[in-house]
Order: structure tokens, then C-alpha cells, then sequence
């Protein structure tokens, strides 16, 4: 009877775990982009794989202090070091899927960061950031590598200001990037910035933040014959950090949702094929109209004046202040003395005594 017992409680056992299982799997469907594998089921044996880097990561004789002359030359932000080895399952994941099938992760990691790639069972030698020399191995140590991929965040002039240990999934990914390139480092570690828009808003694959402001189609958005109002696009995704806290944040504002009352606001989806007509009189879709604009980072914000001509752009990560200066910009009609919102943003601040 014991024996008995003790089969059906495993049976019962094994039976809740693979319950677990694909309750997981299926709640991270949410994550995957158009036509991807579900990040999170792998095989992560140790095995022989055929690691290449991709062709845009940075040509370096991994001699960290020159490479960091670069970044300031090219007035990028920092430069992010890749500790890999070539049995790495979670590297394969990383190099494959963020770093290869994702343009917009790549177009937005280019942008702002250079990447050096390190192997940490190399020999190569190598001068660290600080200027002392040690080989790939040895750096890879001092650095305590003890997962990877790992990827080091430094500033231009060589202060580690961030680090990525293990594999993160496309939507954790780009929240890191957004996560240091808005600076948000230097005020919140990033379990609290994950913790403001966490969990995503939506799921779906095709589903977009709700907001009031946002005009429902069909979108004529042409304006050759002048409109009465000033124009706004939001190009959104879904499974978008970036985004969620844009809703979750500046899109809950009152005074800037009034603000935006004095304009016309529409939401498109980057990836979408819904059909647009733009400023110009184009008939298009919204995937097209982003790949005309060279759009690579969501939320991208493009304001257009009344005859259809484009204004400014935030295509980066924004804030409430900013993002109400440039509507305040964009309402006052400021960019035509002023075509330069920069300096336009200086001369407020003077007058206003900041």
C-alpha cells in the first residue's frame, strides 16, 4: 500500500511540474518578436558551437584605453565590453537572436555604444581600461566574469557604470539599453526602473498601449492642404520597456495631456501594416512609413507642422520634462526663430532664471 501511495504522489508530482512548465513557456510568449523561437527554451548544455560575432561589433586590438579614445571622438556614449566563450548556450542566444535578428536593438546599440567582444578563456593580450595589461583570461577575472555572456557597461572615459551577467531576452535587453543610455543609472538601480512599467502593460502581439489622446483611423494624415493643427506620431511596439514607462509615466501627466489636446496624436505600430496616408500624401503603411524614416527605436515621437513638414523628433529615451518642452516647442511655434530646439531651451531656461 506504501509503495502504491508513493507512485501516485510522484505521478501526481510530475504531472504539476509539467503543469508549471507550460504555464511558463506560455507566459513568456509575450516576449517573442514577429517570427522568433521562444527566447526562453534552449538546450544550455555545454557543447561544441560555432561562435561567430556579428560584423558590426568593433575591429579591436583590445587595447581598451584606445578604444575608449574612439567612443569620445565619436561622441558616443560608452563602450560595452562582451565576455563569451564558444560552448555557451546563452551566448549563442545573445549573438543569434538580440544581436542578429533584432534591427532594433542592433540599429539602437550601434548608435550609442561601441561593442568589443572578449573571450575569457583567450590569450590575446590586452590593456584594460584602467591601463594595466593582462591577457583575455586574466581580464576576464579581474572583471569576475563569472557568468556568460557577460556584457560591461563603460563610461568614455573608462568607469564601469553598468553590467548584464547572463542572457537577457529581447524586451529585459532593450529595457538595459534604455536603462543606461537615459541615464537612469545614476539614480535607481535597475530592479526599480524594471519595477515602474513591470509587468508590460500588454502582451499581445499586435496590442499597443492605450491612451485617450490617440486619434482612431483611418489615418489620412496628409497635410498639402494646410491643417488646423500641428501633428504628432507616436511609432510604438509592443513588449517595449521603453514604451510602458512612457504610458505608465509622462502619458499619465494631466498638464501634458492637455496640452496634447491642442494637437492631432496618432499611435502606429513600427512593425504594423496598417495603412497610413503621410503628411506628403503618400499611401503607405505604418512598417513602410517607419523604414522611410529611418526609424529604429520605439517610442519614437515626430511632430509635423500644419503643412506636413517635420518639426523635431525624440527618438531616444524621454522623460516628462523633456517631452512637455518639446510639445511647449512645438504649441508656441518656437522653432521658427528658433530651429535649433536646444537653443531655444537655453534661452527659456535664462528667462525663466533656472
Amino acid at each position: 500500500m506504501h509503495t502504491k501511495t508513493h507512485i501516485i504522489f510522484l505521478c501526481l508530482s510530475v504531472m504539476l511540474l509539467l503543469s508549471f512548465a507550460v504555464k511558463a513557456e506560455t507566459s513568456n510568449k509575450h516576449l517573442l518578436f514577429p517570427g522568433e523561437h521562444n527566447p526562453f527554451v534552449f538546450d544550455d548544455h555545454p557543447m561544441s558551437r560555432d561562435l561567430k560575432y556579428p560584423e558590426w561589433f568593433k575591429s579591436s586590438f583590445l587595447n581598451f584605453p584606445e578604444d575608449l579614445q574612439d567612443v569620445r571622438r565619436d561622441k558616443k556614449l560608452g563602450l560595452i565590453v562582451y565576455f563569451g566563450q564558444d560552448n555557451c548556450a546563452y551566448c549563442v542566444q545573445l549573438l543569434d537572436i538580440n544581436f542578429k535578428k533584432r534591427t532594433d536593438i542592433i540599429s539602437y546599440t550601434q548608435r550609442f555604444f561601441d561593442v568589443v567582444a572578449v573571450d575569457i578563456w583567450g590569450n590575446l593580450p590586452v590593456v584594460m581600461p584602467d591601463g594595466r595589461h593582462s591577457n583575455e583570461k586574466q581580464f576576464a577575472n579581474i572583471a569576475r566574469t563569472q557568468f556568460t555572456p557577460s556584457l560591461i557597461f563603460y563610461n568614455p572615459w573608462g568607469k564601469e557604470i553598468f553590467r548584464m551577467r547572463g542572457y537577457y531576452p529581447p524586451y529585459r535587453f532593450r529595457a538595459a539599453l534604455d536603462y543606461v543610455v537615459g541615464g537612469y543609472y545614476q539614480k535607481e538601480n535597475f530592479r526599480e526602473y524594471l519595477e515602474r512599467a513591470d509587468p508590460p502593460l500588454v502582451f499581445d502581439e499586435d496590442e499597443l498601449n492605450p491612451s485617450s489622446i490617440f486619434t482612431a483611423p483611418p489615418y489620412l494624415l496628409e497635410r498639402r492642404t494646410p491643417a488646423t493643427r500641428p501633428l504628432v506620431v507616436f511609432f510604438e511596439q509592443s513588449k517595449c520597456h521603453a514604451c510602458d514607462v512612457l504610458h505608465s509615466g509622462p502619458l499619465n501627466d494631466k498638464d501634458l495631456l492637455k496640452s496634447f489636446a491642442n494637437m492631432e496624436v496618432v499611435q502606429l505600430g513600427i512593425w504594423a501594416d496598417t495603412p497610413v496616408i503621410t503628411p506628403a500624401g503618400k499611401k503607405t503603411t505604418a512598417r513602410k512609413w517607419a523604414d522611410d524614416l529611418e526609424l529604429f527605436y520605439t517610442p519614437t515621437i515626430l511632430f509635423f507642422d500644419e503643412q506636413g513638414e517635420e518639426i523635431i523628433r525624440i527618438d531616444s529615451t524621454v522623460r516628462l520634462y523633456r517631452l512637455s518642452k518639446v510639445v511647449l516647442y512645438v504649441l508656441t511655434k518656437a522653432y521658427q526663430a528658433y530651429p535649433n530646439f536646444q537653443r531655444w531651451h537655453t534661452r527659456l531656461r535664462q528667462q525663466q532664471g533656472e
